[in-house]
């Protein structure tokens, strides 16, 4: 019989499995639509088309759990993809404003259907209190790790 200690020891190296799974689901999806995009790119290309016409870099920052150079990197990316468009706010010269081109919007029209299907597939078999214990006990384990 394992001990508590060989039950978890392997905690990592599961999460990480599975993680994998996931990102090469959706870079699969990326390609078959013939889309140039990372997951890192995704998210933050998402993210501003949620937040819509006043999101700011440090409002991305601040939303995507990756630390500044990262997301300056990964919207540096995206505005030389030409998807997104990289202002100063009128009147404010220390923010800069990003905006959806309209080949970024075709981007975001082409990928979320099938974002959304994928999401789907990943809780498929999962009643709604397992997927809600699902998030608590991966929120706990974030949690353990914050000193």
């Amino acid at each position: 019989m394992l001990n508590r200690i060989d039950e978890i020891s392997g905690i990592g190296l599961h999460l990480d499995l599975v993680l994998r799974k996931v990102q090469d689901a959706y870079l699969r999806k990326f390609k078959e639509l013939n889309i140039d995009l990372t997951i890192e790119q995704w998210v933050i290309l998402y993210r501003i088309y949620q937040v819509g016409d006043d999101v700011s870099q440090s409002d991305i920052v601040k939303s995507n759990f990756r630390n500044r150079a990262t997301t300056s990197r990964v919207i540096g990316g995206l505005e030389r993809k030409g998807w997104i468009t990289k202002t100063r706010f009128e009147g404010d010269l220390k923010r800069f404003k990003l905006e959806l081109t309209s080949e970024g919007k075709r981007v975001i029209a082409t990928v979320e259907p099938h974002a959304n299907l994928l999401r789907k597939q990943a809780i498929k078999g999962l009643n709604t209190n397992e997927f809600e214990t699902f998030l608590r006990v991966l929120d706990q384990i974030g949690e353990n790790y914050n000193g």
